[in-house]
């Protein structure tokens, strides 16, 4: 994070031009004036100069502002979008590489193993890390691992409650949703009747949970205060690939297997409302995920959904109001299987690694590590500190934002 706005060349201008101006023979009434102040601004511009071109370096001043937090390796187990760590990005300034965390997570063979999910903790200070075999939560102030942990049947897609004391962590497209202590990782209880338990999210309300087992048609819901179902939404016309919801958590729009487009659900009805499909593209196979469309978000604001287009390597963005206009195409660089949000809504991040302006379609930039190398993830999440403590986080998923108890 820059500490100046300011280049180094431009502060030696201005330092020279100062000095000439006290160099001038007319002021030679001055001499003991001009000596201290040429002392006072010499040494002056040395500090700026060093500040201006100085970055924060691993485990510097505290971070206060907006950064994003990006698991790797987080397409697959592919070590080539990133490496291995927690790689973290100042999004106050141009998402300027910050530094990187050492993360546990490893596969038996000691090489990392895929990063399932992340997730935030405010109370907590914490961020924690889902793996194939493990589950870590790592202090968000210093970085340190606080735990890490093997859970029986493994770890996929988790999702914390807002109160950031529970967490519900599917198994890794096993049988089961575990209940989890964040404070501690034990568990708390277990959900069973699944067959691939996979993707999960809370509500913002935090009395219910939304669980997608993707050899399953229907999205189940999960009352939190009992810890069971509580009901379904569906059938979708296949099965359950990402989704997401609105912040009054009435709608759900939710891609599903071999579907360029996406299908919209009523969460209080249980009833399936609509398929929309991507106008103008053709569709094949795609190196990921086995799906056309894997990836949907909403914009905090809830006018707009985005759509990860695998096949053509772009996103298609559509109104979120019925009947759901497609609005225009976005270019990517590789291939998108995940899609989330700024909590403001001015950036969206694909996993394939842009930054985008949601307003002007604009690709601003793309991640980059500390080796300049291409950084991409389906993993990732905004948090924002003040002098080193977390104060609010984002969400993996992009989820609508508006709790407006008016009708949609």
């Amino acid at each position: 994070m820059l500490l100046f706005p300011w280049r180094g060349k431009e502060l030696i201008f201005i330092t020279k031009f100062v000095l000439k101006i006290f160099d001038n023979p007319s002021r030679q009434n001055y001499q003991i004036m001009r000596s201290r102040t040429k002392i006072f601004i010499l040494s002056l511009s040395g500090i700026i100069i060093f500040l201006t071109g100085m970055t924060l370096p691993q485990g510097g001043a505290p971070l206060s502002g907006h950064y994003l937090f990006v698991a790797v390796p987080g397409i697959r187990d592919y070590m080539g979008y990133g490496g291995h760590g927690l790689l973290v990005f100042d999004m106050d300034h141009n998402h300027q590489f910050v530094k990187r965390i050492e993360t546990k997570g490893f596969h038996p063979d000691s090489k990392p193993s895929n990063v399932k999910g992340i997730a935030v903790s405010v109370p907590l200070n914490s961020i924690y890390i889902s793996t194939i075999e493990t589950l870590q939560r790592i202090d968000l102030s210093t970085g340190k691992i606080i735990w890490e942990k093997n859970i029986d049947k493994g770890c996929d897609r988790m999702s914390i409650s807002p109160d950031g004391k529970t967490m519900y962590l599917p198994s890794f497209e096993n049988k089961i949703w575990n209940v989890v202590d964040c404070q501690t990782g034990n568990v708390l209880k277990q959900i069973p009747g699944f067959t691939r338990s996979h993707n999960t999210l809370y509500g913002l309300s935090g009395d219910h949970v939304y669980l997608d087992d993707i050899a399953s048609p229907w999205l189940t819901i999960a009352d939190t205060k009992t810890g069971t179902i509580a009901g379904k939404v569906g059938p979708f016309g296949n099965f359950i690939r990402p989704f997401t919801v609105n912040g009054k958590e009435t709608r759900v729009f939710a891609t599903v297997d071999g579907l360029l487009g996406f299908e919209a659900g009523d969460l209080k009805t249980g009833k399936k409302l609509a398929t929309v499909l991507v106008e103008g593209w053709t569709t094949g196979p795609v190196r990921r995920h086995g799906d056309p469309s894997h990836g949907i978000g909403l914009t905090p604001d809830e006018k707009e959904i985005w759509l990860c287009d695998g096949f053509n390597m772009r996103l298609h963005v559509f109104s979120a109001v019925e009947p759901y206009q497609q609005l225009t195409t976005i270019p990517l660089q590789d291939m998108p299987g995940w899609i989330t949000f700024s909590l403001d809504g001015k950036y969206a991040y694909p996993s394939s690694g842009e930054v985008i302006d949601v307003k002007t379609r604009k690709v601003l930039t793309t991640l980059k590590d500390e080796f300049n190398n291409s950084v991409g993830s389906e993993k990732l999440v905004e948090v924002d500190f003040n002098n080193g403590k977390a104060v609010a986080a984002g969400d993996q998923f992009g989820i609508g934002r508006v709790r407006s108890t008016n009708p949609r």
